[in-house]
């Protein structure tokens, strides 16, 4: 199967797949987390650890307009960093965020796990973004765009980057609930 893909997925293709497959992603929780919000919320608020209830309280009250938002700049981000990629060969930060990609499927499945329900998102998450994941690290690997120390630092990237980049977008969604 992989040779099939390699055949007729070429390395351009690939790395714009990244933000194809992040909509699609997206589309699932876009369309459905006001609505489930709103039903399960309450349940969900009293199953989280107190240490990580201001984080979820602040999407367990967004609407899907805000939310869209969200998504609106996380995307502009991962376009940013596949031009970057595509056009630059300059693979650390795509390889940045094809790790929170790939990492985020497992968010989704231990929240649907953690409270014996579904959860927006998880769907896509297992069918699509965690396949596109393994077999885009397969493929940089194997064909020898970048290796396994720039995976690693890629990694350092994300430690580095991804706690404020969440507090910018905690902080983002209170600011728009006042609003």
């Amino acid at each position: 199967m992989f040779e099939w893909l390699s055949v007729h997925i070429n390395e351009v293709s690939l790395l714009w797949l990244l933000p194809i497959l992040f909509m699609f992603h997206d589309f699932e929780e876009i369309l459905v987390i006001e609505a489930w919000s709103a039903k399960y919320g309450t349940r969900v608020e009293a199953a989280i650890p107190p240490f990580m209830r201001k984080m979820y309280t602040s999407m367990m009250h967004m609407t899907t307009r805000n939310f869209a938002l969200d998504v609106l700049f996380v995307y502009i981000l991962i376009v940013a960093v596949t031009c970057i990629a595509v056009f630059f060969s300059y693979y650390l930060l795509y390889l940045a965020v094809l790790a929170v990609f790939f990492f985020h499927v497992f968010t989704h499945l231990g929240q649907t796990i953690y409270l014996k329900m579904y959860t927006p998102g998880v769907v896509t998450a297992v069918l699509v973004v965690l396949p596109y994941s393994l077999y885009a690290y397969y493929r940089l690997l194997d064909d020898g765009v970048v290796s396994i120390a720039d995976i690693g630092l890629s990694l350092v990237v994300v430690l580095l980057l991804l706690p404020p980049l969440m507090w910018l977008l905690v902080k983002n969604r209170t600011r728009n609930k006042q609003n």
